[in-house]
């Protein structure tokens, strides 16, 4: 018998569909029930490889945790991988399928849709209930035409919906009544209740709106969600999302170290930072819109890139470039975690377009390193010490290209099967390397923020992470009419 299955869309972007969902197949896997995530197309640059090869939205790996399973290609089988010029790779069922731009994206989605339903299927058979995440707004009418991410899907395999609206941005009354005002009959026929997540304040101001929502559309109120304060522990799913660490109190010089991140136009994989982030020992800068590099900056962190060659010019553009080396010529340390490590080098070359038009660009110098962007996309989970002080490192690799030059002769790491990975400078304050997650482990953080003068710390990540999770289940439990929301599925 084919599991249940129930669809959460939004009435825009950032409703907190992610949240929900993940919250949700923590609750119900509490339970005892075999739960599964699903979405038929996300798009985000924060990616994460699963225990089969390939390459999902990060927000399906997290709700894989949540259920208690392991993340495979299947949970999220389309994947927009936004790029430069040439607009998104497109990731189908774990590995790269080809790149379109926008428009030439909405007439390819007929193509898409057989994998969305393999996938679908593939994931049902495993569980009791699947639990399907829709992406960006049910009432986009102008795409719904081969839609494969929302009523499309629903529709498809005669999924019900349940709408979630954002009270926090405001005129989350006309969003859920509009959503059913706009979309086509037929689709709003499988709208069978609503949400309405984020509140603050006093949730009986709202009880009337609740109602009046209910009796306008025919929905039933699955509940009104307040704000879940710990939401900034949880990977973000959008750069949007992405946050720094409250600043460091005056007079506080000593107690807290500060760690600059230059957020870049095609930025990956950010929840790199994340550990980073929740250190209570560590300010975590975020510089914007050419914001200046300050000058009691501890430690840059260049992140990874989906267009490294782009966002070095974007570096430039922003003057970062000469803040960083004029930094790393006064002594500060820099790290550059997978496209941060190859702008660190002499140059990239793209010879082949892969992640836009061809070409290459000097990098920034810092390591004796060259980067080429060709061959196979690696992605594999890997496991490793530090060469310089023995100590363990656990993440995985998601890059093409490879990295040579007499930098490489002074690795970072070395991983369990021999290979050496990354470059350090021969002063030991410039590191490079394609280890991402490379500050999840305690042991690691722990290390790295005792060079830089942090006192110790006792954050247990990947267990905060869990005991988030758990709150968050028991959060919805106690605002969402979890028992209707069952009885919906089918």
């Amino acid at each position: 018998m084919a599991a249940r299955a129930l669809m959460f869309q939004g009435t825009g972007s950032d409703v907190g569909k992610s949240l929900i969902v993940a919250g949700l197949c923590r609750l119900l896997a509490s339970r005892g029930l075999s739960v599964r995530p699903f979405k038929p197309q996300n798009m985000s640059n924060n990616a994460a490889v699963t225990e089969d090869g390939g390459e999902i939205g990060r927000a399906q790996a997290l709700q894989a945790r949540a259920a208690r399973v392991a993340p495979t290609v299947d949970m999220n089988p389309v994947l927009l991988k936004p790029q430069s010029e040439i607009g998104s790779q497109i990731v189908v069922q774990g590995r790269v399928f080809g790149s379109a731009r926008a428009r030439e994206y909405q007439s390819r989605k007929a193509e898409l849709m057989p994998y969305v339903l393999d996938s679908f299927a593939k994931t049902r058979a495993l569980c009791d209930i699947v639990l399907v995440e829709g992406a960006g707004s049910a009432s986009e009418v102008n795409l719904r035409a081969h839609d494969i991410a929302n009523m499309g899907f629903a529709r498809a395999v005669d999924a019900p919906v349940v709408l979630i609206g954002d009270i926090d941005r405001g005129g989350v009354i006309a969003s859920l009544c509009g959503t059913a005002a706009v979309i086509d009959p037929t689709d709003a026929k499988l709208i069978a209740g609503f949400i309405v997540n984020k509140m603050r304040g006093d949730p009986s101001l709202f009880a009337t709106g609740m109602t009046f929502v209910a009796e306008r559309t025919g929905w039933a109120p699955i509940g009104l969600v307040p704000h879940f304060r710990d939401a900034h522990r949880l990977p973000a799913e959008d750069v949007f999302g992405l946050e720094a660490s409250p600043a460091r109190a005056p007079g506080a010089a000593g107690h807290r170290v500060r760690i600059v991140v230059p957020v870049l136009p095609h930025i990956a994989n950010f929840d790199d930072l994340d550990p980073l982030r929740l250190e209570p020992g560590v300010e975590l800068v975020l510089l914007r819109n050419g914001a200046a590099l300050p000058v009691d900056t501890d430690l840059v962190i260049l992140p990874g890139s989906k267009a490294t060659i782009a966002d070095l010019a974007a570096l430039r553009t922003c003057g970062w470039d000469a803040d960083i080396i004029a930094y790393s010529r006064r002594g500060g340390r820099v790290l550059g975690l997978c496209g941060g490590y190859q702008m660190l080098g002499r140059s990239v070359a793209d010879p082949d377009g892969i992640e836009g038009p061809p070409g290459s660009a000097a990098g920034l110098g810092l390591i004796e390193v060259t980067t080429e962007l060709a061959g196979d996309k690696s992605l594999v989970a890997v496991r490793g010490r530090t060469v310089a002080d023995g100590v363990a490192a656990v993440g995985y690799e998601m890059h093409i290209g490879r990295t040579t030059g007499a930098g490489t002769q002074r690795p970072l790491l070395r991983f369990d099967d021999g290979r050496p990975d990354g470059a350090v400078s021969i002063d030991g304050r410039i590191a490079g390397t394609y280890l991402h997650g490379f500050f999840a482990g305690d042991a690691q953080r722990a290390a790295w923020l005792a060079r830089l003068g942090a006192p110790a710390s006792s954050l247990g990540y990947e267990l905060l992470v869990e005991q988030t999770l758990d709150a968050l289940a028991a959060h919805l439990a106690a605002h969402l009419d979890v028992n209707r929301l069952l009885s919906m599925a089918r």
